[in-house]
This record gives structure tokens, C-alpha cells and sequence, in this order.
């Protein structure tokens, strides 16, 4: 996603930056209010649609990336043993189950405590979570749809494939 290049302005509002950021992507874009708003981006297996929100009062930009995926009741029990797996391994945000949706979601919060936003840090925010739902998005099916055991799914992530089939 390379940022410094690209030039985007500085705003005190980071909702502002990541709209230009999208923009800049081609990727769809709803601006719900001054701090909420939602994209939709193409993943190599399913589209992301990811929600961002700035709190003013915390001044923190919180992003929720969820991805098209209904989790049945009889699966729940491994795929919560495979996002407790998962989340051991990431350094920056989290795997979240909502359980009444059957929702996988991955969440992050940037805490900017009186700076502003950069372009960076926001390219930085979505290439995370972006990169990590691409990545885990297979073990989840694999719980899901495969059966398989979330130790077994995730061994499945480890490697990474070059070129395609």
C-alpha cells in the first residue's frame, strides 16, 4: 500500500484520511456520519466490508473488519478454540466470535492520544487487518465447512503458497 508517496493531507478528523485513502483504492466507500465509515474491499476469497469509527473522546480510530461468513452452533465450540489460537499469534488487533450475528470479525483500535492521524498509521491500520483476514480466512472454513479441527485449520496458514493453480 506504500503511503509517503501518495501524498494524502493530514486532518483532524482520521475518518477524512481514510475516506482518501479508499478513494486512492478504488474501494467502496459510505460515509454514514462526520465519524463513522464503511468500506467494502475485494479479498482474494471473499469481499471485507470493514467499519471505521473515530472517538473523539477516547480519540481513538476503532476498525471492525468482518468478512461474509455464518457460523453454525454446532462449529461454535472450535471455532472459538481456533480464534483463542489465532490471536496468540497476532501482534497488532484481535479475532472476535458474535455469536448472535455468527460472525468472524477482526477489530483493532488505534489510540492516538492527542496526535494526529498519519497517513501511515491509517494504511497501516487497514493493510493489518486486511492481511490477517486474508490469511486466516481459509482455517475458518476449514472449521466450518471442512470439519477439521481448529489445531489442523491453522496449520493450514502456516505456509504460504506462491503463484496459482
Amino acid at each position: 500500500m506504500g503511503s509517503a508517496e501518495r501524498g494524502y493531507d493530514r486532518m483532524s478528523n482520521p475518518i477524512d484520511l481514510i475516506e482518501q485513502i479508499a478513494v486512492a483504492h478504488d474501494w467502496g466507500a459510505d460515509r454514514a456520519s462526520d465519524d463513522e465509515l464503511t468500506l467494502v474491499v475485494a479479498g482474494t476469497r471473499t469481499d471485507y466490508q470493514i467499519s471505521i469509527n473515530w472517538r473523539g473522546d477516547l480519540e481513538t480510530l476503532h476498525l471492525a473488519c468482518a468478512f461474509e461468513f455464518k457460523a453454525p452452533d454446532y462449529r461454535l465450540g472450535e471455532l472459538y478454540r481456533l480464534v483463542g489460537q489465532i490471536n496468540e499469534q497476532l501482534w497488532i488487533g484481535h479475532f472476535d466470535l458474535w455469536t448472535q450475528e455468527g460472525l468472524v470479525m477482526f477489530r483493532h483500535g488505534l489510540l492516538l492520544s492527542g496526535a494526529v492521524a498519519t497517513p501511515r498509521q491509517c494504511e497501516t491500520l487497514l493493510t493489518a487487518a486486511l492481511e490477517a483476514c486474508e490469511r486466516y480466512y481459509q482455517a475458518f472454513q476449514f472449521v466450518v465447512w471442512a470439519g477439521k479441527e481448529s489445531r489442523e485449520a491453522l496449520v493450514s496458514t502456516m505456509f504460504e503458497t506462491e503463484g496459482q493453480a
